[in-house]
């Protein structure tokens, strides 16, 4: 196992290097991304880092000193320069939510990994198996606030290894690809990653979506609504995490009970009620006192209890997903989406239709669905 030296790296904090930083990029065919966040200590959260590396420097940009990075939209919108990245749903959400920014030719090594049906699928464990590369991953630093400034060289050292080394992992993953015949697989997988953008939260789907709304009254999601609306103003107020200012635990425990006295609610702290109590009893009484909260309908119309034959018709498709990832080795939900072939237990004629639909990709759809409608056919869990 090799532990490389750290890696050198330009700190730009300033708009006319960025500028000139790009002008750079713009030339590369191919350069690695990466951004840290501060998620666990700001809200709402921001990007707060953002590394990049070509195959001779790598550089990290600081937004929070440039604050305008406009520069550096038409170097990941463009399409002759391929990027890379490690579990690039975050980062493509994050550049999107705050600066706009859009991904073209992007390569996942996270999603590439999942493709080759690999183990270990973080980078540290992916860099040790397939490189045979021990990079540092300090906990301490993975949690700390990465909004606070200056960074110290440990932080700016870490994060420039989540880049460098980004270049060799996808060449030797491509390698593998093509020997498998899944390079179409994996370009599939990453042009769907590129095309997510940031969609704001809802706050009322986002209540009803709380595993603690389960069982509410009218009155109990309305309480738990205004908690909800308490709890975020309170969040942006002091600049931090929602769950900082109260838990959802808590909150479900008011909306069970409103009239409890706070101080025998379960898990709610007295230095929390000394200092929200007056805010927490004011949400407690808009939600009594406004109209009973009604849970929106269902986007789709409720189905039928699945009858017999098709929960045993289900039961044969997942033992003829697991077959065919066993086979193949790769994990049983890179085969066919599991609500696909729910509906596929219900009409089992569909698959004609089925298969076009938007959770199915086109190399699932090419690979699998033969033996999936011979699955269908027998009843029988394909050998």
């Amino acid at each position: 196992m090799i532990t490389p030296e750290p890696s050198s790296y330009i700190l730009v904090t300033d708009s006319r290097h960025l500028e000139k930083v790009c002008r750079t990029l713009l030339q590369a065919t191919r350069i690695a991304v990466d951004t840290e966040a501060d998620s666990m200590h700001h809200y709402p959260e921001k990007v707060c880092l953002v590394q990049i590396a070509t195959e001779e420097q790598a550089y990290l940009i600081d937004p929070l000193a440039i604050h305008d990075l406009s520069a550096l939209a038409p170097v990941l919108a463009e399409k002759g320069i391929q990027k890379l990245l490690h579990g690039a749903d975050y980062d493509v959400r994050g550049m999107n939510r705050d600066y706009g920014m859009v991904f073209n030719n992007l390569f996942d090594t996270h999603l590439a990994a999942r493709v080759l049906g690999l183990e270990r699928l973080g980078l540290a464990g992916l860099l040790e198996d397939v490189l045979e590369i021990e990079i540092p991953k300090d906990k301490r630093i993975q949690r700390a606030d990465w909004s606070k400034r200056p960074l110290d060289d440990d932080a700016l050292s870490y994060a420039v290894g989540d880049v460098v080394h980004l270049f060799a992992l996808k060449d030797a993953l491509e390698e593998k690809l093509q020997s498998l015949g899944r390079s179409a697989w994996s370009a599939e997988e990453c042009e769907r990653q590129a095309e997510v953008r940031y969609t704001p939260p809802d706050p009322v789907a986002a209540v009803f979506a709380m595993k603690e709304s389960r069982g509410l009254d009218g009155q109990g999601l309305a309480v738990l609504s205004a908690l909800y609306d308490f709890r975020d103003v309170q969040a942006r107020r002091l600049d931090r995490p929602p769950a900082y200012i109260i838990s959802a635990a808590v909150m479900g425990a008011i909306a069970v009970t409103p009239g409890m006295p706070l101080d025998k609610v379960p898990g709610l702290s007295q230095g929390t009620v000394r200092r929200f109590e007056r805010e927490i009893q004011t949400a407690i009484r808009k939600g009594v006192d406004a109209p009973p909260l009604q849970r929106p309908a269902p986007q789709f119309p409720p189905r039928a209890r699945p009858s017999a034959v098709q929960v045993k018709r289900l039961a044969n498709l997942k033992a003829w997903r697991t077959a065919e990832a066993k086979t193949i080795k790769v994990d049983p939900s890179m085969i066919w989406p599991m609500r696909s072939l729910e509906r596929l237990a219900r009409e089992p004629g569909t698959l004609t239709d089925e298969q076009f639909s938007t959770e199915v990709r086109g190399w699932q759809r090419e690979q699998f669905s033969g033996s999936l409608r011979e699955a269908l056919v027998t009843n029988k869990p394909a050998a």
